[in-house]
């Protein structure tokens, strides 16, 4: 445990350069080779389970809007107890919390798991699985994202962040496509058991992890007041608020994947699972490129931020009238890579920007933003779908996500005085908001 008895004081830090870093450092961590091995195994399977959920669901009903509840039941008790979930993961021993919450996901998968091969399984059965992942999230997901930093210190924090996002996105290259193969050919409860099981491994890998090798993060006491204290300090910096914010924005509008996909491969292409599962795999070969090159990235810029928002917005808006399935399938490869550009960003900011005895609550508020605009967006997604078409759907998601990116840099440049500076650096183009006084300068010179 990061601070129980025997815990000792954390290893010295290797000065390094992230800059110069490779884009796989932090994996020379053993504590964090076995988080990030387990997670590998254990998020095939979650995606295995996402893509049968949402198959499962729009075969048992036939409705679009029951995907977009079914993945708003997931996300809701992020927004409603996600900042109570970052307080506890505070005060709490973050390896000891995620082995309660990665045990109760996989009891979930293999519950599921049981009911749809023994025929029983009805849509409420998938609600209520929903919530229960839901509620483990909470807590599990502010702990995991704080527990990187107890692995592998300051200096491979960034490295070790982007490697998660990579790590997710490997295993979405791997797990829909296995689920499509079993979905057609043996069913969708033979999707859940391989999740339910497939939890096995993050359970072993933490209680391998030598205790001794954790960074020492002090915890927080019980007391009053520390949700507020939590807001208090997101809302006094600037960097930290502003992030979440446009978050919350792409997350809530754009990020509404398992109704559209599902959608555009049943009544628009008409091509069944199959389709559905190649959206979503080459949607993870963009995801994962972005994540990747993040990781190469020495740090993580507010204008990066901002201009993948907007490109991933523009490509939604020109999938959305894409005539054809493959010209709609080829542009899921920069959408995944711009939409994981913003993810990676948007969470490496944070962390890197965030006092470590209050990184948890940071966190869950990020999450809750994040994760939590599915129940507010899963379902309008779906009803615009229904009524209006999903191609309406989806144009309006990316429309909204790039121009809440457009309007948060204008209002960051009024309030920071600056201005847009575009020019050419060694034959490239260079651009960045620079302070007036400086626009003002070059320009006399010149």
């Amino acid at each position: 445990m990061s601070t129980g008895p025997g815990a000792h004081s954390a290893p010295a830090p290797t000065t390094h350069d992230p800059c110069k870093s490779s884009m796989f450092s932090s994996l020379k961590v053993r504590n964090y080779r076995l988080f990030f091995v387990g997670q590998v195994v254990s998020n095939i399977g979650t995606w295995m389970q996402r893509i049968a959920q949402d198959w499962l669901v729009l075969s048992l009903t036939g409705s679009a809007t029951a995907v977009g509840v079914t993945t708003a039941l997931q996300f809701l008790p992020m927004l409603l107890f996600g900042l109570y979930g970052g307080v506890l993961v505070d005060r709490l021993p973050k390896r000891r919390a995620l082995l309660f919450t990665q045990s109760a996901m996989g009891a979930t998968g293999v519950a599921l798991a049981a009911l749809t091969l023994t025929g029983h399984v009805q849509v409420w059965h998938v609600y209520l699985a929903a919530v229960v992942v839901g509620l483990a999230t909470v807590v599990d997901n502010p702990a995991r994202q704080s527990f990187v930093s107890e692995m592998v210190g300051p200096d491979q924090l960034q490295n070790a962040v982007s490697l998660n996002s990579a790590n997710f996105q490997s295993a979405r290259l791997v797990g829909p496509a296995v689920a499509g193969v079993m979905i057609t050919g043996v069913g969708t409860g033979w999707a859940f058991l391989a999740n339910g099981l497939s939890f096995v491994a993050p359970l072993i890998g933490l209680m391998m992890m030598r205790a001794r090798e954790l960074y020492v993060v002090e915890r927080a006491p019980r007391a009053k007041g520390q949700l507020r204290e939590g807001l208090h300090y997101v809302a006094g910096r600037p960097e930290l608020i502003w992030t979440i914010v446009l978050a919350g924005f792409v997350s809530t509008f754009g990020f509404n994947f398992p109704v559209f996909l599902s959608a555009f491969a049943d009544d628009v292409f008409h091509a069944g699972a199959g389709a559905y599962s190649l959206f979503n795999t080459l949607m993870a070969v963009g995801s994962l490129a972005g994540a990747l090159l993040a990781a190469r990235r020495g740090t993580a810029r507010m204008r990066v931020l901002l201009a993948g928002a907007v490109a991933f917005g523009t490509l939604e808006i020109v999938a959305a009238i894409a005539p054809s399935l493959w010209l709609f399938a080829l542009l899921m490869v920069p959408i995944g890579m711009f939409g994981m550009t913003v993810n990676v960003t948007a969470n490496s900011s944070i962390q890197m920007s965030t006092d470590p005895a209050m990184r948890g609550r940071v966190m869950a508020l990020y999450m809750m933003v994040f994760m939590g605009g599915a129940p507010v967006g899963a379902p309008i997604a779906g009803w615009v779908t229904d009524a209006y078409g999903v191609r309406a759907g989806l144009a309006s998601g990316g429309a909204i996500a790039a121009a809440a990116a457009v309007t948060i840099g204008l209002v960051l440049a009024r309030v920071g005085n600056l201005r847009l500076s575009v020019g050419w650096n060694h034959g490239h183009p260079h651009v960045r908001f620079v302070p007036r006084e400086a626009q003002e300068q070059l320009a006399a010179a010149a």
